[in-house]
C-alpha cells in the first residue's frame, strides 16, 4: 500500500471549501450582529441579492458565455435556488430566533451526515471507515467547542422547536451539495450559484417586503451597511461561489464536512477581536475539526502489486 498526497485539483478544491467555510464561519457573527436591527428575510435578500448581482456581474466580465444557459438548467437552478437561498436562510435564522446559538451550531454540524445519507441514495457516494471516524471527529469538536460556550440541554418547547428548524436547515442545505453536484457534471459552477442565488432571493422578495424592506434600506447607518456589505460580497458571493466550485472537484460529504469549521471560526473571532482566551478545550476542539476534515479529504491509499510489472 502506499499513501497518495492530494493532487493539485483536488488541493485547490479543498482549499476553496475551506476559505469559503471560514467565510461563512464569520458571516454567522455578522449575522447576529446584523439580525438585531434587520428582520431575518430581509437581511437574507439583501445579502443574497447583493451576491447574486456581483456573481453576474463578473460572470458577465469573466465569460459570457456562462449565463446562456437553457430552460431545463434554469429550472435546476430554480429548485437549488429555492432550497440553498431560500427554505435554508428562513429554516435557520428563525430557528436562531427559539434556540441557543450553541445548540444551534451542534444542529448545524449534522449537514454531514446528511449528506452521506442523501449523497449515498441520490450519486452512491460511498465513504470508507477512515471518513466517517472524521466526520465523527468534526461533530466531536463542534460539541466540545460549543460546550464550552456555554450549551443549554433544556428542552422547552420553544427551545426544540428552533433545534427542529436549524436541524430542517442543515438538511436542506445537504440537500442543495447532492443536487448541486450532480448539476455540476453539465453546468459550469459560477453558472449555477450565480441564477440559483438569484432566483432564491426572488422567491423571499415578497416575504421581505411585508417586513419592511424598503423601509429597512433607508435606515442603514455605516455600520450597519459595512456589515451588510460584507454578507454580500465576502459572505454571499465569494463564500458560496467558492463552495460550488469545491462541489465541482469533491464529494458532497468532502465539502459538507468543512461547516464544521463555522463554530471553531467564531471562537477564534471572539480570541481575535474580543480578547476571549484561547483555552485548552478550545484548541482540542480546532484539533478534533481539523483531523476530521483531513481523515474525511485526504486520498485513499494505493495497493501495490509486489512483483507487478
Amino acid at each position: 500500500m502506499t499513501s497518495r498526497l492530494l493532487g493539485r485539483e483536488d488541493l485547490a478544491a479543498n482549499a476553496s471549501a475551506f476559505t469559503a467555510a471560514v467565510l461563512l464561519g464569520a458571516s454567522v457573527v455578522a449575522v447576529r450582529v446584523a439580525v438585531r436591527d434587520i428582520p431575518p428575510t430581509t437581511l437574507a435578500v439583501f445579502r443574497f441579492g447583493q451576491g447574486a448581482l456581483v456573481l453576474l456581474g463578473a460572470t458577465a466580465v469573466i465569460k459570457p458565455a456562462l449565463l446562456r444557459v437553457d430552460f431545463r438548467s434554469l429550472r435546476f437552478a430554480a429548485l437549488l435556488g429555492a432550497i440553498f437561498f431560500s427554505l435554508f436562510p428562513l429554516s435557520f435564522n428563525f430557528g436562531l430566533q427559539f434556540t441557543q446559538a450553541t445548540r444551534g451550531a451542534l444542529m448545524l454540524a449534522t449537514m454531514p451526515i446528511w449528506s452521506m445519507l442523501l449523497a449515498r441514495w441520490s450519486i452512491g457516494e460511498r465513504l470508507g471507515t477512515r471518513q466517517m471516524v472524521g466526520v465523527g471527529l468534526t461533530l466531536c469538536g463542534v460539541l466540545i467547542v460549543v460546550s464550552e460556550r456555554g450549551l443549554n440541554l433544556e428542552t422547552d418547547g420553544r427551545a426544540l422547536l428552533g433545534d427542529a428548524l436549524v436541524l430542517l436547515g442543515a438538511f436542506f442545505a445537504a440537500l442543495y451539495g447532492v443536487l448541486a453536484k450532480r448539476a455540476l457534471n453539465r453546468q459550469h459552477p459560477l453558472t449555477l450559484v450565480s441564477y440559483a442565488m438569484l432566483i432564491g432571493t426572488l422567491f423571499l422578495l415578497p416575504i421581505a417586503l411585508w417586513e419592511g424592506l424598503v423601509e429597512e434600506s433607508g435606515r442603514l447607518d455605516s455600520s450597519l451597511a459595512l456589515i451588510v456589505l460584507f454578507l454580500g460580497i465576502p459572505g454571499g458571493a465569494i463564500a458560496f461561489g467558492m463552495w460550488t466550485a469545491a462541489l465541482a472537484r469533491l464529494s458532497p460529504t468532502q465539502v459538507a464536512v468543512y461547516v464544521n469549521l463555522n463554530p471553531i471560526v467564531a471562537a477564534m473571532l471572539g480570541v481575535l477581536l474580543l480578547s476571549e482566551r484561547a483555552t485548552p478545550v478550545f484548541l482540542l476542539s480546532f484539533a478534533a475539526v481539523i483531523a476530521g476534515v483531513l481523515l474525511v479529504n485526504w486520498p485513499a491509499r494505493e495497493r501495490t502489486i509486489v512483483g507487478a510489472m
